[in-house]
């Protein structure tokens, strides 16, 4: 048995619990990690709230948590990338919030000694979805990029892959991570009303391309003015919001999954230091409630993760 993180039914924060679950084995081409460290996405919250049962449905009890860092303990069979002992990080098959876990080998990175444990747990679904993100707005030098929710865990590291494609980056947040945008190389603004013309004001040479990491509901009509079209629009927040206004939403499915260029661009930066992974709060395993209390309260500065 495992230490894990369950829900048995949806609701708030407070239907999380600690208890014991079995062991998970790893089949053909998977491996079990033992997990030191997992990551925490918005995602986990909105499919433990319900909000999203059509899409992910769940089967209780279940499990929350979807990419973590930690030590291969088994390998299934057909797996020869990775051995026992190995220190890896990447998205899981089953939930992260627990002592093991399963993950495809074909989907894992290898973590650099240099490379904390926190750190690398916040890594993969930000620099995943960065990277499917900035292929699908296909983004030159010299182009201005926009970035809603710039300041959290995926929007704090597209500025920076952005910056280091020389790209211009216009970032929204709230007023107090706006010095943490000017750091990483972005020109901050304040969401909410009145966005376009602070926008226009920052960009007076027009924006190219917009990406919403925040999931408001005016987000993207903003975008869609600022840019001049659906064209260049991509949300990974707001799948209703994209449809009603016909921009692209992207969740990183099989058939879209850019794991590997995506880590190789990440830990190419980081040995650069050109790539910062801040770490807005770290949380034991017994707190999952509080971390995805803080994650709903919003306001972040960089990643939330949860210590195994």
């Amino acid at each position: 048995m495992t230490k894990s993180v369950v829900f048995t039914e949806y609701g708030s924060a407070d239907v999380l619990q600690v208890t014991e679950t079995e062991v998970p084995e790893p089949g053909p081409g998977q491996v079990r990690i033992a997990v030191r460290v997992a990551g925490l996405n918005p995602l986990d919250t909105k499919i433990r709230a319900g909000y999203l049962q059509q899409v992910f449905p769940v089967t209780f009890p279940k499990v929350p948590g979807v990419e973590a860092a930690g030590v291969v303990e088994a390998v299934g069979e057909g797996v020869t990338d990775f051995a026992v002992g190995d220190e890896v990080f990447g998205p899981t098959v089953t939930g992260s919030y627990a002592g093991q876990a399963l993950a495809a080998a074909a989907t894992l990175g290898r973590k650099p000694a240099s490379l904390g444990w926190e750190q690398a747990a916040a890594l993969p679904v930000a620099a995943e979805t960065t990277y499917r993100a900035l292929e699908l707005l296909d983004l030159k030098p010299g182009e201005t990029l926009l970035v809603h929710g710039a300041a959290g865990g995926v929007g704090t590291v597209a500025v920076q892959f952005a910056v280091a494609r020389g790209v211009r980056v216009v970032g929204t947040a709230s007023e107090g991570n706006h010095a943490h945008l000017r750091a990483l190389g972005a020109i901050p603004v304040l969401y909410g009303d009145g966005l376009v013309e602070r926008v226009r004001a920052a960009a007076p040479d027009g924006i190219d391309a917009a990406l919403d990491a925040a999931g408001r509901g005016d987000v993207i009509p903003d975008s869609i003015e600022l840019t001049g079209g659906t064209a260049r629009v991509v949300t990974i927040a707001d799948a209703m919001g994209a449809g009603r206004h016909g921009v692209r939403f992207t969740s990183g499915g099989a058939d879209e999954y850019r794991g590997g260029p995506a880590f190789e661009e990440a830990l190419a930066l980081l040995g650069e230091g050109k790539l910062e992974l801040p770490i807005h709060a770290s949380f034991p395993l017994e707190q999952a409630a509080d971390a995805q209390r803080a994650s709903e309260a919003g306001h972040l500065t960089g990643k939330i993760v949860i210590a195994v």
